[in-house]
């Protein structure tokens, strides 16, 4: 019962998690299979101890319950999504009869008991819902879209999908956890609309995604510009492709001394990718956009997004991105570096070709890797000054790539 009234606090707002009853895991905390399972004559009484323990969380919280058939066994699965009347206490042992109640959070893959700091911040969490999980009073369960939650169902590989035809849209929408609320007044969630209905726009003014490419830079007069708008994961996905196939281009140099080609973006796509992600997640506001994106594979909800963004723009020889917000965080701005030997960046300093030169011109015998360790640049930034000399006629390699010599036509 500690860890679903930790989930249920959702101390991280990452969306709550799931256990599964029937299952080992080895020391390393990895499932065994096929997994043990349970008898079908105790089904039933798990679920009403379930219910006895669960009516001990305070305030009242029930996770949802599923009892699946998996390798001819039986499982109960429980989800525990965030909860709407956080903070959650729980007692530290549900059959003791003298109850000690404490507040549960979750630390990685562990549940802990909520001390000091983290239990006051806890606290303070208090019908701070975030936007996206709050009930929206304008819209009706019928503003929901029966055909885009069961693409979506049938995209993720959910077995609901198959039942979502025989289902109404507030049903459908109770087991996907974006309705609530009694039955005599269903409401949709504000993710429902956002994912789930085809004009979002009308309930949420300014959902969409503006593309703006400035032809002659920031501040230029001429730009192209394009507005998406619809569902949010349809226009992240076409705000990605547009991008993509208008905007991202690749470079090719080849080098004199050796065969392999260099190849690189004017911006990798898996930064600009993470970034637009990111902006639709707000990740510490939004825990069930970040959940809906991870089930359509465009996001690992994992606090990864700012490391691979990183990763990516260093593998593509690109200068490293810039991360800016204040200390409310009520925005956040990435800048990516455009690749300073793409077409229309600023190029390669004109001391360097003339030190190239210089050296090559001394000792013809020197590599490329000699040379940029004596003018302290990278190799290469010489790679590439080195390929436009020898465009440029002002430089040749002869001989084979190993044991030739390079041969200076004019050095200025």
């Amino acid at each position: 019962m500690r860890t679903p009234c930790a989930f249920a606090n959702d101390f991280e707002n990452l969306g709550g998690g799931y256990m599964v009853i029937g299952q080992d895991c080895d020391e390393m905390g990895m499932p065994v299979f096929p997994p043990k399972g349970l008898p079908d004559n105790q089904l039933d009484r798990i679920q009403r101890e379930l219910l006895g323990f669960c009516n001990q969380i305070q305030p009242s919280y029930f996770p949802m319950l599923s009892v699946e058939r998996f390798e001819d066994r039986n499982l109960v699965v429980l989800w525990a999504p965030g909860g709407q009347n956080r903070p959650y206490k729980v007692p530290r042992s549900v059959t003791a009869r003298k109850k000690d109640y404490h507040y549960y959070i979750r630390r990685y893959s562990s549940t802990v008991e909520a001390r000091a700091d983290d239990e006051r911040e806890l606290i303070s969490l208090t019908a701070r819902v975030p936007f996206d999980d709050r009930f929206n009073q304008t819209a009706g369960t019928n503003d929901l879209s029966l055909r885009l939650m069961e693409e979506f169902l049938r995209e993720v590989g959910s077995d609901l999908a198959n039942e979502s035809r025989e289902l109404s849209a507030e049903a459908l929408g109770r087991q996907m956890n974006v309705v609530s609320s009694p039955t005599e007044a269903a409401l949709p969630k504000n993710v429902g609309l956002l994912f789930f209905n085809d004009h979002p726009e009308q309930f949420f003014p300014a959902t969409q995604i503006d593309v703006v490419w400035f032809l002659e830079g920031p501040g230029g007069d001429r730009f192209d510009e394009k507005t998406f708008t619809g569902p949010l994961a349809r226009i992240t996905r076409d705000a990605l492709s547009h991008i993509q196939a208008n905007y991202l281009k690749q470079t090719v140099v080849k080098h004199p001394d050796r065969a392999e080609a260099e190849r690189f973006w004017n911006y990798p796509y898996a930064a600009i990718e993470e970034a637009v992600v990111n902006a639709v997640y707000h990740r510490y506001r939004n825990r069930r956009i970040g959940e809906f994106l991870k089930e359509l594979d465009l996001t690992e909800g994992r606090s990864t997004g700012i490391s691979k963004i990183l990763k990516v723009m260093k593998g593509n020889g690109s200068s490293p991105p810039e991360f800016e917000t204040d200390d409310d965080r009520s925005y956040f701005l990435i800048r990516l570096p455009v690749h300073l030997e793409a077409e229309g960046s600023e190029k390669t300093p004109v001391e360097t070709p003339d030190q190239i030169l210089s050296m090559l011109d001394e000792n013809p015998e020197m590599t490329l890797a000699e040379v940029a360790s004596k003018i302290g640049k990278s190799l290469r930034a010489v790679e590439r000054a080195s390929s436009k000399l020898v465009k440029a006629g002002r430089l040749i390699f002869v001989g084979p790539k190993k044991g030739g010599h390079w041969e200076v036509k004019e050095k200025t």
